[in-house]
């Protein structure tokens, strides 16, 4: 017998989201001979010529599996509150492929580097859009869950310029509003820079096994695994950050694993859209909270 229940709930999110006066619209954002990408847009039905910020989520999966349907939930919270939310395919470049420490390090770069660029491609295409779809360009907002972390992360600190590998028709100098990863990393501490360092809120368990906390090698692999990898977690990057006087949230889940990679986005959403508004607003913080 067929399981409806996954169904079910993406029917009560649409059903939902137009009692709330939302619209869903899906587009693709990239196609070539191979792939297709597609993303969900979430807008309100309001006649006013107000433009809005906008926030992208890259749902999780290893960069092998998961789908954009997961990112519905936070997408119609943030767009009740005054946001285009777009939530997004990706380059699933590990699918039956080993992420672990029995794969190999470079295939595992790769991954993570092709779903950066698709962000980038995603975030193309919005700005293609932006009178259409009323937004503003200024105010971008990425985010993801575990992989999709790694991806806005990278997305965030990577240059275009040096790591694009399609036509992105990305302004020179573009900056994101911010960043918002759940249990993410980055391969380079060094990513971070004066020049490039953004509001960036991370949110991760402090026993997570998968992808560290702190500074460790992926999946805590053995140094002489062919998929060993350096990462470097919210605790890093939350230090990085502060050595170059940014503005940083980071929330620590005392003894917690992987399973807070995408607590916020799909349980409770509100720091994100407070953190969104901070930022906004034009606020400069420091904040770590420690939630036991």
């Amino acid at each position: 017998m067929k399981n409806y229940f996954p169904i079910l709930i993406l029917l009560f999110i649409s059903l939902n989201s137009m009692l709330n006066g939302q619209t869903q619209s899906t587009f693709s954002y990239f196609q070539n001979d191979t792939l297709k990408l597609q993303m969900d847009v979430f807008s309100s039905e309001d006649t006013e010529n107000v433009l809005k910020p906008v926030i992208i989520f890259a749902h999780g999966g290893g960069f092998s599996k998961g789908n954009r349907q997961a990112g519905y939930g936070v997408c119609s919270y943030m767009t009740k509150h005054g946001y285009v939310a777009c939530t997004i395919d990706y380059s699933l470049y590990m699918k039956n492929k080993n992420f672990s420490c029995d794969g190999i390090t470079s295939e595992k770069i790769k991954a993570i580097q092709l779903a950066a660029n698709d962000i980038w491609l995603a975030t193309s295409f919005l700005l293609s859009k932006s009178e259409e779809l009323k937004i503003d360009t200024t105010k971008i907002f990425i985010s993801g869950s575990s992989a999709g972390a790694e991806a806005s992360l990278h997305a965030a600190y990577m240059s275009p310029v040096n790591y694009g590998l399609y036509n992105l028709n990305l302004p020179q100098n573009f900056k994101y509003k911010g960043v918002i990863a759940g249990a993410g990393a980055l391969i380079d501490i060094n990513l971070i820079n004066g020049d490039n360092k953004i509001p960036t809120m991370v949110f991760h368990g402090t026993k997570d096994t998968l992808v560290p906390y702190e500074i460790a090698s992926h999946h805590f692999c053995d140094v002489n695994a062919t998929g060993w990898l350096m990462f470097f977690g919210s605790h890093s990057i939350y230090n990085r950050i502060s050595e170059l006087e940014g503005t940083c949230s980071l929330i620590s889940y005392i003894n917690k694993g992987h399973e807070k990679a995408g607590y916020l986005f799909y349980h409770n959403p509100e720091p994100i859209l407070e953190f969104c508004n901070e930022i906004l607003q034009g606020e400069k913080f420091l904040k770590h909270k420690i939630v036991k």
